[in-house]
């Protein structure tokens, strides 16, 4: 196994430095205070303070980096690079007591994704990537399945929901590859569909409507697991239009001609 460089360790570090005050808040559900940022959109002071703890640390250890992150102002640092954070990716699943959420970071390097982070406290699974030098879980190497056929595929996806998406094109997008696939899961956190996808355990994900901070990270576990990531043109512009499109290498053009 490659060892994670400097960078990758400074941000392994970050998070799990918030992830232990958000095991605490994920065992106390009851005591959060939450707030409505619009339609089925809820922020916590559990994302606010999570965030507030990677921002520090990332920045005290790379002080001329820029951050964007999901709850906070973006910071321009004085080089072109910068750290991309979703310091609660699945904040819905979080808010219900289900176990299924992370923290992810990404560091983005003159508008290259160089070094990924996703830690799934609950689970205890941490996975990382760094450009080159593939993707892991808990010091395993990842590699996306071997599957080549759609119909013993299982693709996990996203869901329009109130106020988010498209639901005429997504009920469209279903119609088309239900009899192709051999099911659909639909688990709340984009950062984990796309390392369980870098690990084998899903063949797919399709989702649009999607943020930097979704994906950043769990685009380059894909990539370094030998996986093909595209928006849904088939381009690269993931970060910008909110598609995303992940699979193994002969399983990613046929899903493509399934959303022509």
């Amino acid at each position: 196994m490659a060892n994670p460089s400097a960078l990758v360790t400074v941000m392994i570090k970050a998070a799990e430095k918030a992830a232990k005050k958000l095991v605490r808040d994920f065992g106390e559900l009851e005591n959060l205070q939450v707030s409505k940022k619009g339609p089925a959109d809820f922020v916590s002071r559990a994302d606010i303070m999570a965030e507030k703890t990677i921002k520090e640390e990332l920045l005290k250890a790379r002080s001329d980096f820029g951050f964007l992150g999901e709850e906070s102002e973006p910071h321009t640092g004085s080089i072109n690079s910068r750290f991309i954070v979703d310091p609660i990716d699945g904040t819905t699943n979080f808010l219900h007591g289900i176990p299924q959420f992370c923290i992810s970071i990404a560091a983005e390097v003159d508008g290259q994704i160089k070094a990924g982070v996703i830690l799934d406290p609950i689970k205890h699974e941490l996975f990382w990537a760094e450009k080159g030098l593939g993707a892991y879980c808990n010091g395993k190497r990842l590699r996306v399945a071997g599957r080549t056929d759609l119909s013993e595929a299982l693709l996990v996806i996203g869901t329009p929901f109130a106020g988010h998406g498209d639901a005429d094109a997504f009920i469209a997008f279903l119609k088309k590859t239900m009899g192709n696939v051999a099911g659909f899961r639909r688990m709340g956190s984009a950062a984990l569909d796309l390392a369980y996808v870098a690990m084998g355990r899903f063949d797919m994900y399709y989702e649009t409507h999607l943020k930097p901070w979704d994906v950043a990270a769990g685009i380059l576990l894909v990539e370094e697991a030998k996986g093909i990531v595209t928006d849904s043109t088939g381009g690269n512009d993931m970060l910008k239009n909110g598609s995303i499109l992940a699979a193994n290498p002969i399983l990613h053009p046929l899903l493509r001609n399934l959303l022509r």
